[in-house]
C-alpha cells in the first residue's frame, strides 16, 4: 500500500486550528529593516526558529498580505530582536497596523541598517538568505552575521492570545 500523495482536507476551522497553535507558547519577536529609500519598517513575530548552527540559520514567517512584504523581499538584511519582559507595549505597538511604531523607540543602527531595538533580550542580524512562499506567508531564512544578548533578561512570553511578563508556574 503505498502512502497518499496528497494531504486530507482538514477537519477543523481555521479558528479552532489558530487556538490549537496558540497553545504553543513561544517568545516574542520585533522584525526590523530598512526599505530602499531608508525608511523603516518592524513588526511583531512569534513566528522564529533556529535552524541550523553551521551555518547559523534562522527562520521567521510574515503574512502575504502584510504591507511590509516588499521591503523584507528585497532588502539585503534584517534584524530579529528579542523580546524583554520588560518590553510588552513595544510588542503590542508594533503589532498594531497604522501605528507610529517607531515614535521615542531607542535602536542602533545594525548591518544593512536594520534597527537593533535598545533593551531587547538578544538581537540577530541577518542577511536575507532565502525565502519560501506556503500557504498564505512566506518563510524567511537569514544568515545570522552578528547576535547579541543582555545577559539576565527575562523573555517576553506568547500563550494563547495574550503576552506574559513572569513564567507561570
Amino acid at each position: 500500500m503505498s502512502p497518499p500523495r496528497k494531504a486530507q482536507p482538514p477537519s477543523f476551522s481555521s479558528q479552532e486550528f489558530r487556538t490549537a497553535l496558540g497553545m504553543f507558547a513561544t517568545g516574542v519577536t520585533i522584525v526590523t529593516a530598512r526599505t530602499e529609500d531608508g525608511g523603516m519598517v518592524g513588526l511583531t513575530a512569534n513566528s522564529f526558529n533556529s535552524v541550523s548552527l553551521d551555518p547559523p540559520l534562522v527562520l521567521w514567517s510574515l503574512a502575504r498580505a502584510a504591507a511590509s512584504l516588499a521591503a523584507f523581499s528585497t532588502g539585503s538584511h534584517y534584524a530579529v530582536n528579542v523580546l524583554a519582559a520588560d518590553q510588552k507595549s513595544l510588542a503590542e505597538r508594533f503589532a498594531l497596523k497604522g501605528a507610529n511604531r517607531w515614535d521615542s523607540v531607542g535602536f542602533t543602527e545594525g548591518i544593512g541598517g536594520a534597527p537593533l531595538l535598545t533593551g531587547a533580550a538578544a538581537a540577530f542580524e541577518c542577511f536575507n538568505r532565502s525565502r519560501y512562499e506556503e500557504g498564505d506567508h512566506v518563510i524567511f531564512v537569514g544568515e545570522v552575521e552578528r547576535c547579541s544578548w543582555r545577559p539576565g533578561a527575562s523573555p517576553l512570553l506568547f500563550h494563547g492570545g495574550r503576552f506574559y511578563t513572569e513564567h507561570p508556574f
